[in-house]
């Protein structure tokens, strides 16, 4: 059986993966956004959220998390906000039991030990306790957010590891597996060459190193 194409991101390191969109000049990797724990990683469709500040009456935080399929990454835009939380153990517990990939946050997230003990992906700008109702509500869901200073839109592919999380938008997916499977395969073969007692220029030189990320000719 063909992996699908999530899986095949999935084999792929982040940083492949970025200099992917690096060579053909689209942008994808989230500014500040870090792993939870040691050893996460993920691969998934883009479920969106945008929080605001709470109105009067204040909204809800949402009940999205019952229209997210199993496989699926939710990308929550909370405008960065460090002062209050959009994720907690509830949702953790959830997630995991649903077969959720991850979660990804322009903020912050609370209750980290139920995703520590379950091993489930949170991608954050770091962890706070303070809770997010009655300071945040939902204003939109699948609607195109902005996480780390990258656009992010419903469906996109969303890849994360111990570098951070990168967002490949759906319109060029195809382009981007491929670049990023041959720069994968030729960084294999530089360490392969150096390991046999090549020097680094030499094994470099090889494969073409310095030109793996670079922008391509329109």
């Amino acid at each position: 059986m063909t992996d699908s194409i999530e899986q095949r991101f999935a084999a792929l390191s982040t940083a492949s993966v970025s200099d992917a969109l690096d060579r053909l000049g689209r942008t994808g990797s989230l500014l500040g956004i870090a792993p939870l724990g040691p050893g996460q990683k993920m691969a998934g469709r883009a479920y969106t959220v945008r929080y605001v500040s709470a109105s009067t009456p204040p909204g809800t935080v949402g009940d999205y998390l019952d229209d997210v399929p199993a496989g699926g990454v939710v990308v929550l835009d909370n405008d960065g906000r460090l002062d209050c939380t959009v994720w907690g153990d509830i949702l953790t517990a959830v997630s995991h039991a649903r077969g959720i990939a991850g979660t990804v946050i322009d903020g912050v997230c609370r209750d980290v030990h139920r995703a520590l003990d379950l091993a489930y992906p949170i991608y954050s700008r770091g962890r706070f306790m303070r809770t997010g109702k009655d300071r945040v509500e939902v204003a939109q869901v699948q609607e195109p957010v902005n996480i780390g200073g990258v656009q992010v839109r419903p469906g996109d592919l969303i890849v994360g590891d111990q570098d951070g999380v990168v967002a490949v938008p759906r319109d060029c997916e195809d382009r981007v597996l491929a670049v990023a499977e041959e720069i994968s395969e030729r960084e294999d073969g530089i360490l392969r060459k150096a390991l046999d007692g090549s020097t680094i220029a030499e094994a470099r030189a090889a494969y073409g190193y310095h030109d793996l990320q670079r922008k391509e000719a329109s």
